[in-house]
């Protein structure tokens, strides 16, 4: 016999604004200003309230089921990546390895174009994701933007560009590879 219990609770959770940054909450839309750049996410909050309040954010809900219980904690981990990319930018960096045929990788607007990957005469292409900066320096390639999710996905498409499939990946070893996530070292 299964019993499904409900979750009702009032629940609220706090996040201290830091000197020098200022948080707006409009709607569904939480905008974030500090060091000369701004982020702007948008929610789907369902029942959650968000609240400024002197130096704070506060996310609440009154009589909450499971559902604004998740909402108020994915709200609150995406409000403190904001907070963390508008002081410092989120780097990542990757590597460019070759063994077989040299590969040449450029940066053209919104796309990094990488020539003659395993000897290919088609370019494979890879798209850079909302205003992200991306620095060539020889094999070494460097992301870096103030929105984690940006940078991370830009990051993830220079590597998905050169994944090859149907080879052995002991012989062929050549690709665009995350060595640096901004949280930790791979």
């Amino acid at each position: 016999m299964l019993i499904s219990i409900k979750m009702k609770k009032n629940l609220e959770r706090v996040i201290e604004i830091p000197k020098g940054i200022e948080i707006k909450a409009e709607g569904n839309i939480i905008t974030v200003k500090g060091n000369e750049k701004e982020l702007k996410k948008e929610f789907d909050k369902g029942k959650v309230l968000l609240k400024v309040e002197g130096d704070e954010l506060k996310l609440s809900a009154k009589n909450s089921s499971r559902r604004e219980s998740k909402m108020i904690g994915t709200i609150f981990a995406h409000v403190k990546n904001m907070i963390k990319g508008v002081g410092e930018d989120f780097v990542y960096n990757l590597e460019i390895c070759n063994v077989h045929f040299p590969m040449n990788v450029k940066a053209e607007g919104d796309v990094i174009v990488i020539k003659s990957f395993l000897g290919e005469t088609k370019n494979r292409i890879s798209k850079v994701v909302g205003g992200t900066k991306v620095e060539i320096k020889g094999n070494k390639i460097e992301v870096s933007s103030p929105d984690i999710e940006a940078a991370g996905q830009t990051a993830a498409n220079l590597e998905k560009a050169t994944k090859l499939t149907g080879r052995d990946r002991r012989i062929f070893q050549d690709g665009i590879f995350i060595t640096n996530k901004p949280w930790k070292k791979v």
